[in-house]
């Protein structure tokens, strides 16, 4: 009896899903066994076309068995290795590791387990420093290269071994069926190595914890919750793999008179209510550091924003600066001296409602919703 599935079910390799069905079905019904009274022969044959249907009916089967015949579907390498070597497959997942290469092959590259882990670092900072930017210097606790075995994990000139667990590989398989399910080597923990003789200050790891002092630059215009990577300033890796990054967040302080929105600073300035009516100028200090002198227009309403161009933050990674923008608040005096409120009632005694015209406005709506 052949055992090519294409010749079992006496078709060529190109024929097509209609083909292979339609073959499949008149052999079925030549070779039941309940058609042939129980005969052992046939119905030997007929569990080998329907293992051959099975096969070719299905795309990714099919395609495994054009390339490695029936050494794609042995566990432990019984049919060996179409391509010489004469080991087997570990299950359907080995053949597509072969067809499409070893991205897709988890034991041709150690996992990246091994790896240190990354660190987030919260940095506060004050809206002056935000601006001009700095250097900021941090105390960090992590795990960092073991000094006595130089990151390696040995004791003295002990070399470590490739793990029994995993083969070396760092991770280790379940298969169930064509799903395999993978997880990091717990006996070597993804470094793929196990050490026979562990240094007795990090027991093996090739690192300890440690305290240690980074200096960091700060560009100028970063802002709340900015993020600024330190690329290798994480924790320090199993045994001298690559460390982890260290991820700076920034917060900035409340501050006493500028509020920010993206490059743009605002401030509050109340002012007196005499400076409203004539005009006049104010004197605010700039985040810079320079004195800032704002032009107050005679009739300014409270409320009212005046814009001085340039006069916000640094723009990250860019050039310029945004605007300072000042929102006026007129303030209504609340001590006023014996002086003042004649000079003040003399002047009520003069306005002709013409001097408030949104005021005058108003009352005369009022008046006419009251007059009906």
């Amino acid at each position: 009896m052949a055992t090519d599935y294409y010749e079992l079910l006496g078709i060529s390799r190109g024929a097509d899903d209609k083909v292979i069905k339609a073959a499949y079905r008149k052999l079925a019904m030549e070779c039941h066994p309940d058609r042939a009274g129980g005969c052992k022969e046939h119905e030997a044959r007929f569990k080998a076309i329907s293992e051959a249907y099975d096969c070719l009916k299905d795309p990714q089967k099919r395609a495994a068995y054009d390339r490695f015949g029936h050494a794609a579907f042995q566990n432990g390498g019984a049919g060996g290795n179409p391509f010489g070597g004469g080991q087997g497959f570990d299950g359907f997942s080995d053949i597509f590791s072969s067809i499409f290469g070893e991205f897709m092959d988890p034991r041709a590259q150690r996992t990246s387990a091994a790896r240190g882990s990354d660190l987030r670092y919260d940095l506060e900072l004050t809206l002056e420093e935000a601006f001009a930017g700095t250097e900021q210097s941090i105390a960090i606790q992590t795990l960092a290269a073991c000094g006595s075995c130089n990151a390696s994990g040995s004791r003295g000139q002990s070399a470590a071994r490739t793990c029994g667990t995993c083969g070396g590989a760092g991770k280790v398989r379940a298969q169930q069926g064509f799903f395999v399910v993978e997880r990091t080597c717990p006996g070597c923990m993804g470094s793929g190595e196990q050490i026979a003789d562990p240094c007795p200050e990090c027991q093996g790891e090739g690192r300890t914890l440690k305290s240690r002092k980074l200096n960091v630059n700060i560009p100028a215009g970063v802002d709340e919750g900015t993020r600024i990577r330190v690329a290798g300033e994480g924790e320090a890796g199993m045994r001298g793999a690559p460390a982890g990054d260290l991820y700076l967040f920034v917060h900035l302080k409340r501050h006493p008179i500028f509020e920010r929105d993206g490059s743009t600073l605002i401030a509050e300035a109340p002012i007196s209510f005499t400076t409203a009516a004539l005009g006049g100028s104010i004197l605010i200090p700039g985040i810079d550091g320079e004195k800032i002198e704002l032009k107050i227009p005679a009739g300014i309403q409270s409320g009212e924003t005046l814009r001085h161009r340039g006069g916000g933050m640094n723009v990250l990674n860019g050039r310029g600066r945004g605007d300072l923008m000042t929102r006026i608040l007129v303030e209504t005096p609340t001590k006023l001296s014996k002086e003042q409120k004649a000079i003040l009632e003399q002047f009520r005694t003069t306005e002709t409602g013409d001097e408030c015209p949104a005021s005058k406005g108003f009352f005369k709506r009022v008046r006419s919703f009251f007059d009906g």
